[in-house]
């Protein structure tokens, strides 16, 4: 285990008077990207099981570390619970510019139905990389691997570091960035390679997971007019509470934030599901979900609202008794607040002119949907550490679902993308020179 202290851990966002950029005293190309290179080390990322809470995980976690170790960067793992590490890399600046941070994260969703081709196989054809978490997240971890990669193969060096964070976790509310958090990992400004398709993402909702529980009445079905059906009260429910939004956004981009779903139901006989009985109605129905909302609301606001459809239940359903609770509370993991960024930020700036440089036009900016409904780790990095930030990386159109994957045009323009935006907010100089 490395001992390393990165310089940008000794020193919070602000506490040097700079101006990012510092421009760069050579010309960086973009178009001497080795693009085979590129998509091998996608590939071998992709090959790699790591989902949530799998060893996997820190597999991969280890591999990335050794990778940037035979750059030359100081990089380490990070034990974040017992046997599940981060990986934390920084390539070492001049000492002359704003530090960067890159943030990704390496679990993955489970494997869904409907795949055709293998989740693992890492397969590559004209188009697309295929993949388990090939979107969410891992060519986002690859493009700013890759970038770096780069330039220094192009004899770049940065003068403010570059702090590259692979995390564990984030499917389970970020707790592998909070982890490095509390741990005094920051950066100046940063960039979550969340997938955006590539847009520029300043703002997005916060999550709050909740469980709701219904308790009815049971009897058997020749007396059912006697009942409280809790699964015929939980049909009821459910639309109702995927068509919410709430109370207190502060604008029309805010309320642009809100949404809720149900992902989970479960109803039977009594707290212990008995499911052998199906002739009897059943009394208990336990559902769960996720509410997301701005930064003008609140957890406490959401699951306000959230009672005042359960009292409108309880209405229609006379003896059935509703109540909602934060899963936080059973789970003791973090959540994410809201998200939110200047669009005039030197950061977002950056990646905006670097975009253009690549695409050669306008770069989407904003509560960019579908993925302003995302939480993510951003938010950490923004509220707990005090960072400038934007997400921005590749994928998204694909994002969970069978088959899952990445264009390859997207993937590798995000590195060059991230090239420019570390010469703008870091400043670049030749790597002999100290």
């Amino acid at each position: 285990m490395s001992s390393i202290a990165p310089r940008a851990e000794a020193e919070a966002p602000g506490t040097r008077e700079h101006e990012p950029g510092g421009g760069s005293g050579l010309v960086m190309d973009t178009n001497r990207l080795d693009t085979a290179a590129a998509i091998d080390l996608l590939t071998r990322m992709v090959r790699l099981d790591s989902r949530t809470e799998t060893p996997g995980e820190s597999e991969l976690a280890g591999m990335l570390v050794e990778r940037m170790r035979a750059l030359g960067l100081d990089a380490r793992l990070q034990e974040v619970s017992p046997g599940r590490f981060n990986a934390i890399g920084v390539w070492r600046g001049t000492g002359e510019g704003p530090s960067l941070m890159f943030n990704g994260h390496l679990d993955t969703n489970p494997v869904t139905e409907g795949w055709t081709v293998d989740p693992w196989g890492g397969l590559v054809d004209e188009h697309f990389v295929y993949g388990l978490g090939v979107s969410n997240m891992k060519a986002g971890c690859a493009s700013y691997l890759a970038a770096v990669e780069a330039l220094i193969s192009q004899g770049v060096r940065p003068k403010g570091d570059v702090v590259l964070t692979f995390v564990v976790g984030e499917l389970q509310g970020g707790v592998g960035t909070v982890a490095m958090l509390n741990s005094g990992v920051r950066a100046d400004y940063f960039v979550n390679c969340e997938p955006t398709d590539l847009g520029a993402l300043t703002l997005h909702a916060g999550a709050v997971d909740f469980a709701v529980e219904l308790t009815g009445v049971t009897r058997h079905l020749s007396k059912r007019e006697e009942a409280v059906d809790a699964i015929e009260a939980a049909c009821r429910l459910v639309p109702r509470l995927n068509a919410m939004t709430f109370s207190g956004a502060a604008s029309p981009d805010h309320l642009s934030v809100n949404r809720a779903n149900v992902g989970v139901v479960r109803g039977a006989l009594s707290r212990d599901f008995h499911e052998w009985r199906p002739p009897q109605v059943a009394d208990f129905v336990r559902m769960s979900g996720t509410a997301r909302y701005a930064p003008s609301q609140t957890p406490d606001s959401v699951l306000a609202d959230i009672t005042e459809v359960l009292r409108g239940v309880e209405q229609e359903f006379p003896g059935l008794r509703a109540t909602v609770k934060r899963l936080s509370e059973e789970t003791g993991r973090p959540e994410f607040p809201a998200f939110e960024a200047s669009p005039d930020s030197p950061v977002v700036r950056a990646v905006n002119d670097a975009y253009r440089q690549v695409r050669g036009e306008p770069q989407p900016t904003g509560a960019l949907r579908p993925c302003c409904f995302f939480g993510s780790d951003a938010a950490h990095l923004a509220r707990q550490a005090g960072m400038d930030g934007v997400v921005c990386g590749p994928g998204g159109r694909y994002n969970t679902m069978p088959d899952e994957r990445v264009d390859l045009p997207d993937y590798l323009d995000m590195i060059k993308m991230h090239m420019l935006t570390i010469g703008t907010i870091c400043g670049t100089t030749a790597a002999h020179l100290d």
